[in-house]
Parts: C-alpha cells; structure tokens; sequence
C-alpha cells in the first residue's frame, strides 16, 4: 500500500509540472502578442541614448523623464493662443500633390514607416493620437512632405510623457501645416539634417515645443505658432530648443559635445514659460531672425528671466520684436569655457514691459551689440555700450 502511495504522488507531481509549464508558456506568448499588437497601434518613440536620465541635471538642462500617466488622457486647453499674427516671409516652402492620404492614427504610422524619399503624406482633418516616428530619411533633391490643415491635430495623449512627433535620424523632411499637443515634448529631431518645421501649430505641451538635438544640422524652424508650454514643468517650457545642455551630452549625444549646427529658426511667434528660443553650448553658426516673443507667462524658475538665451557661437540673432519679460531681452551665458561668444544681436525692437533689466545682458562677453537695437523700458546693454 505504501509503494502504491508513492507512486501516485509522484505521478501527480509530475503531471502537475507539465500543465504549469503549458500555462506559463502560452501566458508568454500572449504577453508578447499582446506587446507588439499595442508597439503598432499606438506607435512609442525610440528615444536617445540615456532617455529617462536622472532628473538630479540641474537647473539648465533638458529633461526626458517621462512621469506615470494615464496613456490617452481627455485634452484641455490651457488657454488661447497670443492675439499676434504669424509672419510672412522667405523661405517657405509648398506642399506637393498628395501621394499619399491618411485619415487615422495606424495609417499615419504606416506612412511615416514606409516612406521614401519624394512622398507626399497629406492629413486629413481630424485628431490623430499617438506618439508618431518617422526613421525613413529623404534626400536634399528629393525631401519627404508630411502635410496637413489647422485642424490636423497630432495628440500625444498627455502632457507627462513621450513626443508626440520623432524625428529620429529622419533626415530632409517638410513638416508643413498641422497642429501637434497634449505630449510632454512637441516635435523632436534626433540626428536629423535639412528638415523644415513649418506652419504648426504647437500648444499644450508638458515641456518644450520643438527641440533640435544630437548632432542635427541645417534644419530651419519658421512661421510656427507656439505657446502652452512648460505645463509639466514651467522651467522646461522652451519654445524653440537647440542643441544639448553640457549636463546632458552623457546621455543625449554619447558624452561629446553636441554639435546641431547651422539651425535657422524664423519668423515664428511664441509664447512659452521658459525661454523662448534656447541656444545651447557647442552649437554654431545659426540664425534666429523676424521671430515674435510674448513673454507674459514667462517663469517657473530663476534662470528663465529672458526671451532668448544664447549659449552657442557664431550666431545671428537680428530683426526679433518682443514685450514683456522678467528681467531682460536677450542673454548670453558662458556654460563651457569659450563658448557663447562671437555672436551678432543687429535690429531687434525690445519692450521689456517693467521687467527692469536690460535689453541684450551680454554676460559671456565677446559677442557684437549693434546700436540699431531698439529699447524701451531699459538700457541696451548692462555695460552701456554698442556698436
């Protein structure tokens, strides 16, 4: 009896590990279905290297971290856009005939992952939600358009997390028309040349609005409309975002210098809680130039006390017109030894609305202050001179 005891629980266990084995098996292979069936319906972006970094960065630096979030959340707007009009001016460029049209979320993933150089993706009016990559690249004769109206919206599904558009290593594209929100960060550009920002419209986001990083070079930013930013973080609400702080070159561009060269950022108007245009360390030679500042919400930390912050070398800042600020209109900052000098400011009208500083603080030094800036409200300069 005792023999016959034993056996049958021996066989019990036995038979009790096979059927576990099968459960854990199919339980794998529906969690893996699961995952790539959620990866093509609502397209995650492939971030940098070191994305989701400490936040201990200090007070000048970008910020990747994403916050936990319900995936999807309602929209609310913050608040209207500025009663300004966007600029006309060079530059611009026209959509193609459509080769392509899209009307939902899944199909504009499709399209982002499948074009080729010479495409034309047009959007259909309607809200798009996602956190949409484009990885395809275009070429200098032949750029891929992705093309909408106002009312073509790009929805991230909430302020706390993701991009709502990324532009990784997705070179000579025409981004034109459409409006992108409700993501922690609006348009990203990761190692990308020669693309166009155009004509968005980019409000309610968690951070900043655009942001060129990790070595993208010879992008122009121009006519867009920017403003309810930085409603995560007020300090991180920059409008336009160039380059990468020195804190960060570990994580954002393999621990060198981050060379986004010969940027053109044009004619936008913005309204942001940090700066408005950010030029950071080890970028040269761009040019920020007919853009519109609204400084009325500007905040959120001690640093953000100007319009335009200017860090990088080599750059053209001339004919920009803002009111209201802080402290002062323009700024230079030596965060890297040799770096933020030999810089031109030339032809820009400056209200600094009682915010009692100055109009340009060249606190690097080195850089050109021509004395056709105009100011109200203040002094040109912190060191009384001009060119």
């Amino acid at each position: 009896m005792t023999d016959k005891i034993d056996l049958k629980f021996v066989a019990g266990l036995l038979i009790g590990a096979l059927v576990m084995g099968a459960l854990v098996v199919v339980l794998m292979s529906g969690g893996q279905d699961g995952e790539r069936a959620a990866d093509q319906s609502v397209p995650m972006p492939r971030g940098p290297v070191g994305a989701g970094a400490s936040e201990d960065r200090g007070e000048d630096a970008e910020e990747d971290i994403e916050e936990a979030g319900e995936e999807g959340e309602p929209f609310t707007s913050a608040g209207p856009p500025p009663d300004i009009e966007v600029p006309d001016g060079e530059g611009r460029v026209v959509c193609p005939a459509a080769t392509r049209t899209v009307g939902d979320a899944r199909e504009l993933q499709t399209a982002l992952s499948t074009a080729e150089p010479g495409d034309s993706i047009h959007l259909e009016d309607g809200i798009y939600v996602g956190k949409f990559v484009a990885r395809a690249a275009g070429t200098e004769d032949k750029p891929i358009f992705l093309c909408g109206g106002e009312n073509a919206v790009l929805d991230g599904g909430g302020i706390k997390k993701g991009y709502a558009l990324h532009l990784n290593q997705a070179s000579h594209w025409r981004l034109v028309g459409f409006t992108v929100r409700n993501s922690q960060k609006g348009v990203m550009a990761d190692t990308t040349d020669g693309a166009v920002i155009q004509d968005l419209r980019v409000h309610d986001i968690g951070d900043e609005a655009i942001h060129l990083r990790n070595f993208s070079s010879g992008n122009t930013v121009q006519y867009n409309l920017i403003y309810n930013t930085g409603l995560r973080r007020e300090k991180f609400g920059e409008g336009v975002y160039l380059g990468t702080a020195e804190s960060n070159w570990k994580q954002f561009s393999g621990g060198k210098m981050d060379r986004s060269d010969r940027n053109v950022v044009r004619g936008n108007v913005i309204r942001a809680t940090a700066e408005a245009i950010d030029v950071k360390e080890g970028t040269t030679g761009g040019r920020i130039v007919g853009n519109i500042f609204d400084g009325s919400v500007l905040g959120g930390s001690k640093h953000n006390d100007s319009w335009v912050d200017v860090k990088g070398n080599g750059y053209v800042i001339e004919d920009n017109r803002g009111t209201e600020t802080n402290e002062d209109g323009f700024q230079t900052h030596e965060i890297v030894k040799g770096w933020g000098t030999g810089n031109v400011f030339r032809g820009n009208t400056i209200d600094l609305g009682g915010g009692g500083g100055v109009g340009i603080k060249d606190t690097a030094g080195g850089n050109t202050i021509d004395c056709d800036n105009k100011v109200t409200g203040g002094p040109l300069t912190d060191k009384g001179q001009c060119t």
